[in-house]
């Protein structure tokens, strides 16, 4: 008995340390006019290998997703499978655990790709929600707002670099 003890324990601290570090996401989708059309774009979502559960929101025309744990998670899959049924990313607000991340002049990597903060005073830490203000995850508005900060700098790592603010 001692032993199944233990190995529930052990069980229960390993699936916690090997959760996704994206763990959910707001989706704001924008030209969705109708039940049918959220669901057909929910449909599209569910597609992707790394979305666990979708939550749909008709009046705010949001959808919560919670992602897989251990699935890396591809924000240009997300924005991509949107447009394909027809609409478009108003925002994508998504929640990250910097618990164990070493963030570097508000740059910081995960799964291959590269994210830089743009409006950090101090290193976050737990779970903090971020926002996507990349072209075509947010408002041209927010887009401009923050990427007219950039300056030309290059990072080691090769994948995408995101663009998000706290």
């Amino acid at each position: 008995m001692k032993t199944l003890k233990i190995f529930v324990i052990l069980l229960v601290l390993t699936t916690g340390i090997a959760k996704a570090q994206f763990t959910k996401a707001e989706l704001q989708v924008s030209g969705l006019t109708c039940a049918l059309c959220a669901k057909a774009t929910e449909k599209a979502l569910k597609t992707l290998p790394f979305i666990g559960e979708i939550k749909t929101d008709l009046i705010r025309n949001t959808f919560l997703l919670t992602f897989k744990s251990g699935e890396q998670v591809n924000f240009d899959q997300i924005s991509k499978k949107v447009q394909d049924a027809g609409f478009f990313v108003n925002s994508l607000k998504t929640t990250f655990d910097f618990t164990s991340v070493k963030v570097a002049d508000n740059y910081f990597s995960y799964g291959g790709d590269t994210f830089q903060l743009m409006n950090a005073t101090k290193s976050p830490e737990g779970q903090v929600a971020v926002t996507i203000v990349d072209k075509g995850f947010a408002p041209k508005s927010v887009s401009k707002k923050y990427l007219g900060q950039i300056a030309n700098a290059s990072t080691s790592n090769a994948g995408r670099v995101y663009h998000v603010a706290i």
